[in-house]
Order: C-alpha cells, then sequence, then structure tokens
C-alpha cells in the first residue's frame, strides 16, 4: 500500500505543481504589470518592483495552491480513470476510502503551508510592501524622475522632463515643467538649463531652484502669455501624498485576534479559512474526478470548477456579511466549510449508503 500511496501522491502533486505554477505566472504578471504601470506614472521607483513581488509572493501563493491541488486532483485521478488505472487499483483491494484517506493524507503538508503563508508570512510580506509604499509616498519627484522622460506628478497636475539627472538626483540639466491651474484652467511653463534641491532644515520643505530659464503663463489657444525670464526661480515640489498609508492586509495575526473591530475580526476568520479550504476540496475533487471514459476527459472539469467557484464566492459573501455586523462571529465562515463538507461527505458516501438502503428495503420486502 505504501508504493500506491507514493504513486498517488506523486501523481497529485506533479499536477498541482504545473498547475499552480501556470496561475502563479499569470495572477503576478498582471499585478507585475499594473505596479509597472505606477512606476511608469512616476508613482513608485522602478528599482522596487521585485522587491515588492517578492514580499507579495506568499499571499498569491496562499490562495492558488487550494486551487492547485484541487485541479491537480481532478487532473491526475481523472486521467487514471480514463486509462483504468484506477480500475486496477480497485481490483487489486484499493477502496474509496483508502483513496479518500491517502489522499486527505497528502494534502495535509499544502494544508500546512497554506496555514503559514495566511497567518504568518503573508501579513510580513504586506508590512514590507506597506513600508515600500509609505517610502515611496514620502519620496520627492527627484526620487521618482527618469531622464528622457514626461512624467506625471502631483496628482497628475504636473508634468516634469529632465535630459540628464546626476547620480545622486539632486541636480537636472534641461528641465521641462508643466503645472495646471487649479480648475484646469490655464498651465505656467518653466523652462531651465538646470535645477537643483533645496531643503528647508526649519519646515522640512523641499524646493527646487531652477536656474537660467523662463516663466510661460497663459491658457492654450490665447496670445495673451505672460514670460518671465529669470536667473533663479525657486519652486515648492508637492509630489506624493502626505502622511502613511496602512495595508489591512499587513496587520499581523496577533493584532488582529486583539482588535475589536468588525473588519479586523472578518479578516482574521478569512485566514482561518484559508487553510480550511484545503481538507474540503480535498473531499470534493475526489469524488468529482470520476470520469466516465466515453465523457471525455475534460468533462468532469466544467461542474467542478463551478463548485470551487460557488464554495470561494460564498467564503467572500460571509466575510463581508461578517464585516457588516449581519452575522454573529461565533458563525463567522463556518457555515460555508459546513455546507461544502456536508456535500462532499454526500457525494463519497451518499450514493453507497442510498444504494445499500435500496438493497435492505429489496431484501425486507421479498422477506
Amino acid at each position: 500500500m505504501s508504493i500506491i500511496f507514493r504513486y498517488l501522491i506523486r501523481q497529485v502533486m506533479i499536477s498541482m505543481v504545473a498547475v499552480s505554477g501556470i496561475l502563479l505566472l499569470v495572477f503576478m504578471s498582471g499585478r507585475f504589470l499594473k505596479y509597472l504601470g505606477s512606476a511608469a506614472e512616476g508613482q513608485i521607483a522602478a528599482d522596487v518592483l521585485f522587491s515588492i513581488m517578492a514580499y507579495r509572493f506568499p499571499g498569491f501563493l496562499e490562495l492558488i495552491l487550494p486551487l492547485g491541488l484541487f485541479i491537480g486532483i481532478l487532473l491526475a485521478y481523472g486521467r487514471m480513470y480514463m486509462e483504468s488505472e484506477m480500475t486496477v487499483l480497485f481490483a487489486c483491494g484499493l477502496s474509496d476510502r483508502q483513496l479518500l484517506a491517502k489522499t486527505l493524507l497528502g494534502s495535509l503538508p499544502v494544508m500546512l503551508i497554506v496555514g503559514a503563508m495566511s497567518l504568518v508570512v503573508s501579513p510580513w510580506g504586506m508590512k514590507q510592501v506597506e513600508q515600500i509604499f509609505n517610502e515611496q509616498r514620502k519620496a520627492t519627484e527627484f526620487e521618482m524622475l527618469a531622464p528622457g522622460r514626461f512624467q506625471s506628478f502631483s496628482s497628475g497636475g504636473r508634468v516634469t522632463y529632465t535630459e540628464s539627472l546626476s547620480d545622486d538626483k539632486r541636480e537636472l540639466r534641461g528641465v521641462f515643467i508643466a503645472e495646471y491651474g487649479r480648475g484646469g484652467d490655464g498651465v505656467t511653463i518653466f523652462t531651465a538649463n538646470s535645477g537643483s534641491q533645496l531643503i528647508d532644515q526649519d519646515t522640512g520643505s523641499r524646493f527646487l531652484i531652477l536656474e537660467d530659464g523662463g516663466r510661460f503663463d497663459g491658457s492654450p489657444g490665447r496670445l495673451d502669455y505672460n514670460i518671465t525670464g529669470f536667473e533663479a526661480y525657486g519652486l515648492k515640489i508637492l509630489s506624493g501624498e502626505k502622511g502613511t498609508r496602512q495595508l489591512e492586509e499587513g496587520i499581523s495575526t496577533r493584532e488582529l485576534m486583539k482588535s475589536e473591530n468588525l473588519e479586523d475580526r472578518a479578516l482574521l476568520h478569512w485566514r482561518f479559512s484559508l487553510p480550511l479550504i484545503v481538507p474540503i476540496v480535498t473531499l470534493l475533487a475526489v469524488r468529482l474526478s470520476r470520469v466516465n471514459p466515453r465523457q471525455g476527459r475534460f468533462f468532469h472539469l466544467l461542474p467542478a470548477m463551478l463548485v470551487y467557484i460557488t464554495y470561494l464566492g460564498l467564503l467572500i459573501v460571509a466575510r463581508d456579511a461578517l464585516a457588516d455586523g449581519k452575522v454573529p462571529e461565533w458563525i463567522g465562515m463556518l457555515w460555508v466549510h459546513a455546507l461544502f463538507l456536508m456535500l462532499g461527505l454526500w457525494l463519497q458516501f451518499g450514493p453507497a449508503w442510498l444504494q445499500k438502503r435500496r438493497a435492505l428495503k429489496e431484501v425486507q420486502a421479498h422477506a
């Protein structure tokens, strides 16, 4: 039996790793493109992109691993049913309960990994992302500038361009700045041969000192521009938002346990729910993986995926209801897990129980 156990788990794990790898690539690529767009707009520096993605990796993993395991079981066992391997194993003495028990045992490491990611590693990673975002929010336009590119700052109210930038990002050459009026009327354009950063030690305010340039005030399409030449001009930098930003996902599990806030309690229930998904979807997948060779290898995937999507969707609904105070905390999200646990048990043992009951009734009828 140990050889059969290793063979079954190896087939499931190979499929799970392949599916999870593809899903990770898709989801992380989408998120990376979003951050890349933010970097192109000057909202974050390009050199922190890979750090952000690395810290967010556990958060992706905790969501993808249960789905990867679910699809992995469907694909691995579905193939074995199609190729009559399961028929041979059952003929050699393997029962449905043994198959379920061995698969649940094999899913235990996945459950532990998801639990560690959800409760410890992922919140820690999001805390690091929070710190990176806050550092980027405090950064001035100098830290965000890329030579030879027009970049929008100050919530889209300023466009800055520089031909070259010193290594310490303190001096600019060939500066162009366009600022729009508060109501969207009018535009002020600055051009200068050079610029440097000045920090007011008393207030902490930062200024851009432009040298040897001009200022142009007016509205596009009109000829009444005010043109002013200057040798030096001080421009206050207003890039980024003030203050810090706290990501909800970055709150540690210990802090959530101490919190009385409903949203925090809902997040705590969500974190504990993620590892609970693993054994329940394993129970569902073992039964849903059964396929008739005449139906095709992927015939069972559609109803199985509908079950999983419904499961995850109800968990999200339960989390929102808990955060809004519509569901008592002692119930939390357990009712969703209980519902699909009963569904899995019925799919696994219900048909056999009904068959035994019908046989018993037939025996009693002929007695």
